[in-house]
């Protein structure tokens, strides 16, 4: 896109951490699983991804991986790319070269599903989670989630797992990502221990909010300390419904656990919290998800972290069904630093260019959002504004 001169919020320049920005609209995790098969539980980033996040990518924009498993047993879904072998690492860094050969800027998604995933998938393994509470519905593979309930996890495996995001930090730093964004949202693994509907321990990592938060805490400040804080951003669901996360009262609970955040020292003190926006639903319009929501003394809305991220020097980014309109509105009123684009930036390969030249968007395919014959369509063939 060149440089931009503009009162434009959406196209000022933005600095988080070690990555600069030239304009705030940032393409949003989404799993589409086109990864190549290797081996079962194995999927390696292709040459048909390298084109799909080349074609995203603009001078000093900044895309997020869709979610990337961090070892073998963290994954839950084929097609998925993992971090976690030299050929994921390979095939990740023909991609990082593609990006950053048009001048922008990618972060790895670190990723562990916890029970959102069934022992098919996992070479006969049982899922693991906070607690032995199982999804409801079905698996991918056709059976129920509570056939095959999770186990909690044990001391040991946890540790275990917070050394495994720290190494798979490692290696998208390898392979050429400029930093990497914690997923504990959506109803993964680390989202399973901040719900309390969810996480029911009664160990240090279960009660409190702090306690329920202490394994979010502790893999933060073992990532910072693998490739250093100022690489390293969290995404975040309060608000979010899918895969039955239902907390008690998420207004409260990740107000402190913002604060938790912000109180890490600035060594490893993560500098964005990604976040999504309460309308947002998979299943749920906008209206029968904002009525679902508890009610308090304060609407539900992702301004009520805005302070206590700020008083850390955190960044916030907002998701969750923006698009044109409501997008300026949230960066002027200073409600966030940035918004992230997730449908839009699927159907709209050159999205900045047009919202900065406020051309129409195209029309994106749910059909085609996980997988497609061929892989291409709604892939890769969405076409650029000429």
């Amino acid at each position: 896109m060149g440089s931009i001169t503009t009162t434009d919020a959406l196209f000022q320049p933005l600095r988080l951490g070690a990555l600069a920005l030239s304009h705030r609209v940032i393409q949003a995790p989404c799993t589409r699983m086109r990864a190549t098969k290797e081996s079962d539980g194995v999927f390696v980033p292709n040459a048909l991804m390298v084109e799909y996040y080349a074609q995203r990518a603009s001078s000093g924009g900044l895309l997020v991986t869709e979610a990337t498993p961090i070892s073998r047993y963290a994954a839950g879904y084929p097609g998925v790319p993992g971090i976690f072998t030299p050929s994921q690492i390979a095939g990740w860094k023909a991609v990082t070269d593609a990006v950053h050969a048009k001048g922008g800027l990618m972060v790895c998604q670190l990723w562990h599903v916890g029970r959102a995933t069934v022992p098919s998938f996992l070479g006969g393994r049982q899922a693991l989670a906070a607690s032995d509470i199982p999804i409801s519905g079905d698996a991918m593979d056709g059976t129920t989630y509570a056939s095959s309930p999770p186990r909690p996890m044990t001391i040991t495996e946890i540790q275990d797992t917070v050394q495994d995001y720290a190494a798979a930090a490692q290696r998208a730093r390898e392979a050429g990502f400029d930093g990497v964004e914690i997923h504990a949202a959506n109803g993964y693994l680390l989202d399973q221990f901040l719900h309390d509907n969810v996480n029911t321990r009664t160990d240090e990592y279960g009660g409190s909010v702090a306690n329920r938060a202490r394994i979010v805490i502790e893999t933060i400040k073992a990532v910072s300390g693998a490739i250093g804080a100022d690489h390293v951003g969290i995404r975040l669901s309060p608000y979010n419904f899918f895969q039955d996360t239902r907390d008690s009262d998420p207004q409260a609970h990740w107000v402190e656990i913002c604060r938790l955040l912000a109180a890490l020292p600035e060594s490893v003190r993560p500098v964005y919290a990604h976040m999504i926006e309460p309308r947002f639903d998979e299943v749920l319009d906008e209206a029968a998800k904002m009525q679902s929501l508890p009610t308090g003394s304060v609407k539900p809305t992702l301004d009520i972290f805005r302070a206590p991220l700020k008083a850390g020097g955190i960044a916030l980014i907002a998701a969750g069904n923006f698009g044109p309109e409501n997008s300026r509105p949230k960066l002027d009123e200073d409600k966030a630093d940035a918004i992230a684009f997730g449908r839009w930036f699927i159907a709209n390969p050159d999205l900045p260019r047009r919202l900065m030249e406020g051309v129409s968007l195209a029309k994106y395919d749910r059909t085609t959002f996980y997988g497609a014959d061929p892989a291409e369509k709604g892939y890769t063939d969405y076409s650029f504004y000429e």
